[in-house]
């Protein structure tokens, strides 16, 4: 196995199928409703709020491997269009999937030299740093989401 299709598994595992940390977004959202995800609890972000903001960097990187530009931007992470229905929460839980998939697929056929190759500048570091990130970045979010979905239960 590449390295490359080794960082691809650790993308499926925190976001779609995995069970290193016991659980992975997509067993964690499954059984949110809207409204739930929807519920702000004290000061926390909502959870269709972190799910937008985990797809927003996915999305982004996924332009940039694509041969795009680099057009995401932190202060707009979480702006989310509003959830109002069980469609709209459905629409924004499989883009989130579809967008994972589509990232561990684009990594996965990498070759070292890319792989190790600047993200963008120079000053980004390099593709690897940036897929660790998303990755980290993925796990810390989502113990906020099962520790929101505790707070919604009681």
């Amino acid at each position: 196995m590449t390295l490359s299709q080794q960082i691809a598994n650790q993308i499926r595992e925190v976001l779609l199928n995995g069970t290193w940390v016991a659980t992975n977004y997509k067993v964690q959202l499954s059984d949110v409703t809207w409204q739930q995800a929807t519920t702000k609890v004290a000061d926390l972000n909502t959870i269709a709020d972190i799910t937008f903001h985990i797809d927003y960097y996915l999305e982004g990187l996924i332009q940039v491997f694509k041969g795009g530009t680099l057009d995401i931007r932190d202060k707009y992470s979480f702006d989310a269009p509003p959830i109002t229905s069980q469609q709209d929460w459905d629409n924004r839980r499989q883009k989130l999937f579809n967008d994972a998939e589509t990232f561990a697929q684009l990594v996965e056929h990498m070759d070292e030299a890319t792989l190790m190759g600047p993200f963008v500048e120079p000053k980004y570091g390099n593709n690897y740093i940036s897929i660790q990130a998303i990755i980290e970045h993925s796990y810390y979010h989502l113990g906020q989401i099962v520790q929101i979905k505790k707070l919604l239960k009681d």
